[in-house]
């Protein structure tokens, strides 16, 4: 097991993703974690994440000196770097400006971290502060034009310390890096895959539920469709999918759902339309973390009451919640220091006041691993590979008031969307495709007759875990076709754009 020390980088989750990519679990856990916390986990290795602090700071984080003298390897990246310096007796000065984007590295010794790599290779920076005198015992392993020691060394407590991020991609060799502290340096073995979450995720599912029944919220999506199949796996029959309409869904999605848990899988499926309820509930609401909120909410409160005209109670509610989301919440003990990007209907967006146990056996997983265990619990691939869908469905992709009308129009925009992108063989190969609503209206011409209708915005995506992401290059005959298709077959359309913004600094969903 590697241990994430959390300093509140919005990256600190991808060199998670990054070592998980090599079959090693680790775990992201607070900077306050102590010596003896790291030594009950086992930890064969630690690495403390960049972050937006300065060391400098009043009540910057910091974390416990003693970690340094557990005798396992340890990695400070960025700001991790910097605290190892400050703690181990070195000196950081602090920066008058940031030194932001991409750099070249020289590598002064490619022995240890730096193993098999070239003597220069491209590194993304992102600091103000630098180290500018290294600890004792400490050397040089790496520099740049414009930061003097970039990466050092102590070999034989086996510390290291990076001023770059080596797991984003635009530090294309920070793989291998990775994989060098991770083998070589940590002595970690190859242990942690799909077959062995599911062992351990059934083994700790049936210590905490017992002989109790589970409610499960099922969306139809990858993720929930795997909670379900796992559980199913584990209590058998005393699991119960429960299917909310909130009138939020894709076309006509609703009968598919039904008919997929209850004939192919034979899995206890209550379906509930309670679609005219959640879209009363968002009348007058335009603000879309008010929006998801308002969504997560409700969905307990019709949870907790169809449950309970069930006979027996339901003690658990599991949910298909992901590593993903509970970084952009920054809620619970994961993350101390992280900003709060957007609330998630089943993290943030939960009332105080539930009635039910909460089960996550999923929100340790990034997207592309709940696959990974989706297919090994025998999930059909094009059920696996379906593409991510917000749980509070189109009602953050209309921006401002939602109403039917509005739904209605979106359901129909998306479906000619979908049925573009797969008729073109394009549907595996982007992360994410779909469109949204504008809360703006343009003139348009149709039949010699002025229009002034909504604008519908395609948004296409391509990424691996939803961290980060990269705006699709689709074909123009295809946006062609789209738009075309919108335009003549949506009455309330006259108007399609292309998004071509990227994750950061944009997000993937639009609210």
């Amino acid at each position: 097991m590697i241990a994430i020390l959390d300093f509140g980088s919005q990256y600190t989750k991808l060199i998670a993703r990054k070592i998980r990519e090599f079959n090693i679990y680790c775990e992201v856990l607070p900077h306050s974690s102590t010596a003896e916390d790291l030594r009950k986990f086992k930890a064969e290795g630690v690495i403390l994440s960049g972050g937006p602090r300065s060391t400098f700071e009043k009540n910057a984080p910091t974390c416990d000196e003693k970690i340094f003298d557990l005798g396992v390897p340890v990695l400070g990246i960025c700001y991790g770097m910097q605290l190892m310096t400050k703690l181990c007796g070195g000196e950081v000065k602090q920066g008058k400006s940031q030194e932001y984007g991409p750099a070249n590295l020289y590598i002064d010794s490619n022995f240890d971290l730096f193993k098999g790599l070239w003597l220069e290779m491209s590194i993304w920076m992102s600091h103000g502060d630098s180290v500018v005198r290294m600890p004792e015992g400490f050397q040089r392993i790496g520099h740049t034009d414009s930061c003097d020691i970039a990466a050092m060394s102590d070999t034989k407590r086996n510390l290291y310390g990076v001023q770059f991020h080596p797991e984003v991609s635009h530090t294309p060799k920070g793989k291998e890096m990775l994989h060098n502290f991770i083998f070589s340096a940590c002595k970690c073995k190859e242990n942690w895959t799909s077959e062995s979450f599911i062992k351990s995720s059934i083994l700790d599912i049936n210590n905490r539920v017992k002989n109790e029944r589970v409610l499960c919220a099922l969306s139809g999506g990858v993720d929930s469709t795997t909670v379900a199949a796992l559980l199913k796996k584990a209590i058998g029959n005393r699991l119960t999918c429960m299917f909310i309409d909130q009138g939020y869904m894709r076309k006509d999605e609703g009968k598919r759902i039904k008919k997929v848990f209850e004939e192919d899988y034979n899995i206890n499926l209550i379906y509930i339309d309670a679609s005219e309820r959640f879209i009363n509930k968002l009348k007058g609401i335009s603000d879309p973390e008010e929006k998801r909120k308002k969504i997560g909410e409700e969905f307990i409160r019709v949870f907790e009451e169809e449950s309970k005209k069930l006979s027996g109670e339901f003690k658990f509610l599991a949910q298909g919640t992901l590593y993903p989301d509970v970084i952009e919440s920054a809620v619970g003990d994961v993350s101390e220091t992280a900003v709060t990007i957007k609330s998630h209907h089943n993290v943030g967006g939960l009332p105080e006041d539930i009635d039910f146990e909460i089960i996550e056996p999923l929100r340790m997983l990034f997207k592309d691993e709940v696959r990974k265990v989706g297919i090994e619990l025998g999930l059909p691939e094009e059920l696996v590979h379906r593409h991510p869908f917000p749980g509070p469905g189109l009602a953050i992709r209309i921006l401002g008031e939602t109403d039917r009308e509005k739904v209605q129009t979106l359901q129909d925009a998306d479906w000619i969307i979908m049925d573009e992108i797969k008729k073109a063989g394009l549907y595996r190969k982007l992360w994410q495709v779909f469109g949204v609503l504008l809360p703006i209206k343009t003139v348009g011409v149709q039949g010699d007759q002025r229009t002034y209708s909504n604008v519908l915005a395609i948004r296409a995506v391509n990424s691996d875990d939803a961290m980060t992401a990269n705006w699709a290059h689709l074909p123009y005959e295809i946006l062609d076709k789209i738009s075309a298709r919108v335009i003549n077959e949506v009455s309330n359309i006259n108007r399609v754009v292309y998004d071509i913004s990227s994750k950061p600094p944009s997000t993937i969903e639009w609210e």
